[in-house]
């Protein structure tokens, strides 16, 4: 493959990247020229490659693939592939080890986006879902590490975690009232079971 992060010449342009990302993951009607010309085409056909490259049961190609879309020159349309990514394995994970690992390969990569709130974001969404997926292997974290953990991942542990502890915590220190309000809720049910 031409694709990936090493060996790779100058000479090589977005229009090959999306070619090859596409024909990587067995997608044949998308028109490439027409997705070079339009982020949102090309956005469009990064998630379509996201969702091949997470259904595959091998994880070998993943950098490479994240590398290449990573040298996309618009930063958001990158990111919010790479974020589906993340996602999409976490998801599947067995657990925090195997998503810790997997996650470390990618962290070099990220580095190519240009701007530092992008790169931040992926780091952080790839700390959320280590914390989750610590919690449902049943880690009971501290405050300062839900504190730690973004908005987004502490609504989602408090819609859907199922330790009183949990819940009690994001109760008494979630950041935001709704948060806060659904973990209290959801403490006090007596429905809640092992996740």
């Amino acid at each position: 493959m031409r694709y990936g992060t090493a060996g790779r010449g100058e000479g090589m342009t977005l229009r090959a990247d999306v070619a090859e990302l596409l024909a990587v993951a067995g997608i044949l009607d998308v028109d490439v020229d027409a997705a070079v010309a339009d982020e949102h085409v090309r956005s469009a056909g990064y998630q379509r490659v996201v969702s091949v490259t997470a259904a595959s049961r091998s994880r070998d190609r993943d950098r490479a693939i994240v590398a290449t879309i990573l040298r996309d020159p618009i930063d958001i349309v990158s990111k919010t592939a790479v974020v589906a990514l993340v996602d999409r394995i976490a998801m599947k994970a067995t657990g925090p080890a195997e998503f810790r690992q997997w996650s470390a390969g990618l962290l070099p990569e990220i580095g190519q986006l240009k701007t530092e709130g992008h790169r931040e974001f992926i780091r952080r969404r790839i700390h959320d879902w280590l914390l989750w997926l610590s919690i449902v292997d049943g880690h009971v974290p501290t405050a300062d590490e839900l504190a730690k953990a973004t908005s987004w991942m502490q609504r989602a542990l408090a819609e859907r975690a199922t330790s009183p502890t949990v819940l009690i915590l994001l109760a008494d220190s979630g950041t935001s009232k709704k948060i806060r309000n659904i973990a209290k809720n959801r403490a006090g049910s007596r429905k809640l079971r092992p996740q």
